[in-house]
């Protein structure tokens, strides 16, 4: 992953990242709260050699003393020196659970050891470090005093500093609980996030696109939450966000296949619900506006969607003119005041992938490409059927509409082997759905809505009451 991937997945991810990381301050909270506070008290001895005081004798006594500090350092833990603590302040513990509590330590090169007991109650805190540099002073004396009755230790040990009762506990510290709880969040909010968007096999973006093919990317088209109550968007609504990215796809579609004298496009996608049916009858319309004469074709002939979101009668249609039950000029329909004609499915066959492959269709298509500009073929999805390759071939070129957060990766890869196994060339690809906000957002179509779009479109829209289809016939 690049750094951008990054960054739109932080952005993509907050509100995760900033619920884990509030839930992980709470968590810190609550542990600071339950715990019981502790205190901790230090009292110092001072260790020092009892000699005659030569500078001779000082110094041999001062490498002495810093040798024996780390030896008396470990006496502290000792049974020796803990169990006369216990018994003077009646404790009612033993030396091991004691010792637990006692730490004892020399900075480096000195002759000073710390003595820091920690406990729930602070005067005991300070009592017992107080007796326990008592008794350490005591138990190295009885160790260093050599046998005899005049004998005298060689080492002296002194309370340096005597420990007082502590007013703030040491455990729990709230600020740093709080701050380290904060950071497991972020961490863990941030390690879910890069997490999902790895697993996610889900197509979101023309990134996600480009990874799975080199087939260009033509056309974005926005998500519309009211989609299926107004399907044909560039009919009613032109001046919608959605309905200029039929425009833009328009025009990209304009400098597709040029080398190719037909105009035919067959509009398809991996699965169901992507969108295909409707981004079919948009762009139709769409090109209709920019002065084409322009068929759509419904040659989805299992599921057939078209003549009801056109509004037509789709009794009749491509599947009689096949069988030859029906002449083109009888069932080609106009439809609104532009040069935009509906060709319906008619009925559903038994056999939809024959008649779409039969040499009939191919003398049909090429009787499209010649009586109009552009013709669109809204055909099944690529994967559950082989409807949409085999008509492909035929025609020369494919769109494939791909609906971002629904449509996996392996679908899309599945859907364009497909249309490769038959040789059928795929155009480019078109994504629908795309967020409109956010850092999914696609680029196309995000200004210039207030603005008109011309008198074509002013003369189309609803209120004008000039939309729709019209009863009249044409000839092919």
């Amino acid at each position: 992953m690049e750094l951008r991937d990054y960054i739109r997945i932080l952005r993509k991810s907050w509100v995760l990242i900033v619920l884990l990381a509030l839930v992980a301050v709470g968590a810190a909270s609550t542990y600071s709260i339950l715990q019981t506070p502790e205190f901790s008290a230090s009292s110092k001895v001072f260790v020092s050699t009892q000699s005659s005081g030569t500078t001779s004798e000082l110094a041999q006594g001062n490498s002495f003393t810093v040798q024996r500090v780390k030896t008396y350092s470990d006496l502290v833990s000792t049974p020796i020196v803990l169990l006369p603590v216990i018994g003077s302040l009646n404790l009612g513990v033993t030396s091991d659970e004691l010792a637990k509590k006692v730490t004892a330590s020399a900075p480096l090169d000195t002759s000073i050891i710390d003595i820091t007991v920690t406990d729930t109650d602070p005067v005991r805190a300070a009592e017992t470090a107080n007796a326990i540099s008592e008794s350490l002073t005591a138990v190295v004396a009885e160790i260093e005093t050599p046998v005899g009755a005049d004998a005298v230790s060689p080492i002296k040990l002194t309370r340096a500093q005597q420990a007082t009762v502590p007013s703030i506990p040491v455990s729990p510290n709230v600020p740093l609980n709080i701050a380290l709880g904060f950071l497991v969040g972020l961490a863990l909010g941030v390690g879910i996030a890069v997490l999902r968007e790895t697993l996610d096999t889900r197509i979101r973006n023309e990134r996600d696109v480009e990874q799975v093919t080199d087939v260009p990317i033509i056309g974005g088209i926005v998500f519309d939450p009211k989609a299926q109550e107004r399907p044909l968007i560039v009919h009613v609504d032109p001046r919608s966000p959605r309905a200029e990215s039929f425009r833009t796809l328009r025009t990209n579609l304009q400098f597709l296949d040029v080398e190719r004298a037909d105009r035919a496009f067959v509009v398809t996608s991996s699965i169901e619900t992507e969108g295909k049916t409707t981004s079919g009858a948009n762009l139709a319309i769409a090109l209709a506006d920019s002065g084409s004469r322009v068929l759509l074709v419904d040659a989805d002939l299992r599921r057939p969607k078209l003549a009801d979101y056109m509004g037509i009668e789709g009794v009749v249609g491509l599947t009689d003119v096949l069988i030859g039950k029906a002449e083109l000029k009888d069932v080609i329909q106009p439809w609104g005041r532009a040069q935009l004609f509906v060709l319906p499915a008619g009925h559903i066959p038994p056999n939809p992938s024959e008649l779409l492959g039969s040499a009939r269709m191919t003398h049909i298509i090429a009787e499209f490409n010649r009586a109009f500009d552009v013709v669109i073929f809204d055909s099944p999805p690529l994967l559950p059927v082989t409807d949409a390759a085999v008509l492909a071939k035929n025609v020369g070129g494919a769109i494939v509409i791909v609906a971002a957060g629904r449509t996996h990766k392996n679908q899309l890869q599945g859907a364009l082997a497909a249309l490769s196994n038959v040789g059928a060339p795929v155009s480019g690809v078109v994504l629908t759905m795309l967020p409109t906000k956010g850092p999914d957002a696609y680029g196309y179509g995000n200004y210039g809505y207030g603005y008109g779009y011309g008198s074509d479109l002013e003369a189309n829209s609803p209120a004008n009451g000039k939309g729709g289809p019209r009863q009249s016939r044409v000839k092919a």
